[in-house]
């Protein structure tokens, strides 16, 4: 099989090597000279065998959205769209109707693997039609795991739903850390504990809260015992916002997510402007002392 992949970033080109690995051919597009097999999008949809089918591996929203609508053209009746992206889920059924038009189809997976999929494999979440899915099938086997397919594939159900699976999946996923998180804190904070590298080490086998993420979570400490090279700085790249939002819309109570959601929102504040105001109150109602912020807010000396 021949396909086309547009994006060669991180992601995007460990797929296209994992690809090549299991023999699917593959002519990829890139803006970057440098990792790029063809000049254009119009060379890369030239190259394909009909039926075409293009993955399209770029960063969501606008990027993706102008990439689908720049391929429209291009594709006829019979190709495929597949949007392997961090989309979110309301932009398929809007990629979907627009290829409709021409007869193209259109499918929309949700990809976890990160850096590892090209060695171990890519989890993979697909919405669309059945037929559609038929026709990328040798590619979804290509970049799963090894092993039956239902372990690390599925058909989730129509346009979108690739999608939203991939987005209650980080959901899950930000609880997850966190819950690591507040665990390194806590054994950090008590002086019993002499070695918590080892003590995460010895969670990896045998007990229940064994994953693979716990094992990163090893990998990372001993690189650096005390993470001391990393700042207490996190980013979050939509899904867990898109999750919370979906679990207010459908009434689904989702605490765990929302605190590290938040947490991660508290990150990012230098001098928090809420605690602040917890400080004033407590010296308001109760005379309770407070910390001066001294010369700047959030930095310089606390000495009264």
């Amino acid at each position: 099989m021949h396909i086309g992949l547009v994006g060669l970033g991180k992601m995007g080109g460990n797929m296209r090597a994992r690809l090549r690995d299991k023999g699917i051919e593959v002519t990829g597009y890139d803006p970057n000279p440098d990792v790029t097999d063809v000049p254009s999008l119009t060379a890369l949809v030239e190259a394909l065998p009909s039926p075409k089918v293009v993955w399209v591996m770029v960063p969501s929203g606008r990027i993706t959205r102008d990439t689908v609508a720049n391929l429209a053209p291009l594709l006829k009746d019979g190709d495929l769209v597949i949007d392997g992206g961090n989309s979110k889920w309301t932009d398929d059924e809007v990629n979907a109707k627009l290829l409709a038009e021409r007869g193209t189809g259109y499918l929309d997976c949700g990809v976890s693997g990160g850096v590892w999929g090209r060695e171990n494999g890519y989890g993979l979440m697909v919405g669309g039609a059945k037929g559609h899915v038929d026709l990328a099938l040798p590619v979804f086997d290509a970049l799963r795991p090894e092993g039956p397919r239902e372990e690390g594939f599925v058909h989730a159900g129509g346009v979108g739903a690739g999608h939203y699976s991939k987005m209650v999946h980080n959901g899950v996923e930000y609880g997850l850390m966190h819950a690591y998180a507040e665990g390194y804190e806590l054994l950090e904070a008590k002086g019993i504990i002499t070695d918590v590298p080892a003590v995460f080490k010895a969670w990896t086998r045998g007990t229940v809260v064994r994953s693979w993420l716990l094992d990163l979570m090893v990998r990372a400490l001993e690189e650096d015992p005390k993470l001391d090279n990393i700042r207490g700085y996190a980013q979050d790249s939509g899904e867990g916002r898109w999750t919370l939002e979906q679990a207010i819309e459908n009434a689904v109570p989702m605490p765990v997510l929302a605190a590290a959601l938040f947490a991660r929102f508290s990150s990012r504040q230098e001098d928090s402007p809420s605690i602040k105001a917890v400080a004033a109150l407590r010296n308001q109602f109760g005379g309770h002392a407070v910390t001066s912020a001294g010369p700047t807010s959030g930095s310089g000396s606390t000495k009264d």
